[in-house]
């Protein structure tokens, strides 16, 4: 969503960002509707009106609220979930259960239960003893539910080793070796309480470069080749995940979808026609690429501190708390002062939270119009993994989420009051003295 400055003041899908966190209190999440459904279309058009049997889930994971999976059914998405709250999420807002799938490396019996309950599309098995929990959740309901595994299909990707997921060495999938991997297929084909359709894999986050989605794919069709001759089965499926990497900085390059997917529909076409099957459904997971660029976070300015020769911290009103990822991951963000957009930028600063860690540096060394207490501060690209990572770490509030559209804002999540962060809390009787 393109960022626009009028009158010194920054605009985000036509709303004054400056009067947004006047009326809503900072630190504030902002989603651009506008820029979520830009990207909806774009898997549309380069996806699925471009290939038949395809289906794009949106993993939840990034952002998920009520008013999110709205939008996602509206815009002709399922939605990959990865926790019993993810799906109950889903369920009360009504989302279609044949257009859900269940990802996750450990699923308890309670979140499988609530799945088969609600008759969801897919279970995406992530780990062998899984298949048997199923199994005997399925026998005990009388039902029987479709499923993919999850295969480690052992590539490295270009990427934070805490989001490269396709490695050997990973929590995730079912590693490929035959003793493991075959017995594993023959149960599923055998089974009478799922039915076995195929494939999974992901290979990582916030990627740049295709070179691992298909070495993984040359691993996942090699696998369909091999269940077809073993079991005479045809796998009628294929997810190949998501990952597509997006814009946080000028020294990100981000990719449209057609860069990572055409290359992949091509191989999987020419490998379906060279052993004479049909071309299985293809299946992706874009998240991130979603909804990043469609947030962004606004804070005011706090204490300002100015260790000469050394260092000037700016600090704002939230943080690691709202925006985990440069402590976890490293990661690099940009933003400028809202209510001074147009100013030169002179002063060079490191943007800070408030929690009491050395680590909460939102930005580091940020090029930035001088500041004062009361500015209001934006952060672009916060879109994934802020909301669904936030804490209450030093019993700071959860922000709230606006979603904003053409000069038009509504509130889509309440900020949380103090009695609501404590609500659960308890003095037992032996302390109520």
């Amino acid at each position: 969503m393109e960022k626009i400055i009028k009158n010194n003041t920054l605009y985000f899908d036509g709303c004054d960002t400056v009067e947004l966190a006047k009326r809503y209190g900072t630190p504030l999440y902002v989603m651009s509707e506008t820029a979520i459904v830009e990207k909806c279309k774009e898997v549309r058009d380069t996806f699925l009106n471009k290939y038949e049997r395809t289906r794009a889930a949106y993993a939840a994971k990034a952002f998920l609220t009520l008013s999110m999976c709205k939008i996602i059914e509206r815009e002709g998405l399922c939605l990959d979930v990865v926790s019993g709250g993810e799906l109950y999420t889903a369920i009360k807002a009504n989302f279609p259960a044949e257009k859900i799938e269940f990802n996750g490396n450990n699923k308890s019996q309670g979140e499988i239960e609530l799945a088969v309950d609600y008759q969801i599309g897919r279970i995406i098995v992530d780990g062998l003893d899984e298949l048997k929990l199923i199994e005997s959740i399925c026998e005990e309901k009388g039902k029987t539910i479709n499923i993919l595994y999850r295969i480690t299909p052992g590539v490295k990707s270009d990427s934070h080793d805490y989001i490269v997921t396709g490695k050997k060495d990973s929590k995730f999938g079912i590693p490929l070796d035959d003793e493991v991997i075959y017995p594993a297929i023959e149960q599923a084909i055998k089974s009478p309480y799922v039915n076995f359709m195929g494939f999974h894999f992901h290979v990582g986050s916030q990627l740049h470069n295709n070179e691992s989605h298909l070495k993984a794919l040359d691993i996942a069709l090699k696998l369909i080749r091999e269940t077809k001759e073993k079991y005479n089965y045809v796998t009628p499926e294929l997810n190949i995940g998501g990952g597509f990497g997006v814009n946080y900085t000028e020294e990100d390059s981000k990719k449209p979808y057609a860069y990572f997917l055409d290359p992949m529909m091509e191989k999987i076409n020419n490998f379906s026609k060279e052993i004479n099957i049909t071309r299985p459904e293809v299946v992706i997971e874009p998240g991130r690429s979603i909804v990043a660029e469609a947030g962004l976070t606004l804070y005011t300015v706090g204490t300002i501190k100015d260790i000469k020769g050394i260092r000037k911290y700016v600090s704002v009103d939230g943080g690691m708390t709202d925006n985990i990822r440069p402590a976890l991951y490293q990661a690099k963000y940009e933003g400028l002062a809202a209510n001074k957009a147009n100013d030169t930028k002179t002063d060079v600063v490191t943007i800070c939270g408030k929690c009491c860690e050395s680590g909460d540096i939102l930005i580091r060394d940020a090029k930035v119009t001088e500041l004062k207490r009361g500015d209001i501060f934006a952060v672009f690209t916060t879109g994934a993994y802020g909301y669904t990572m936030a804490s209450n770490y030093n019993k700071n509030p959860l922000p709230a989420t606006v979603l904003v559209k053409e000069g038009k804002s509504e509130l889509i999540v309440k900020r949380q009051s103090y009695d609501h962060m404590i609500e659960n809390e308890i003095i037992p009787e032996s302390l109520s003295l």
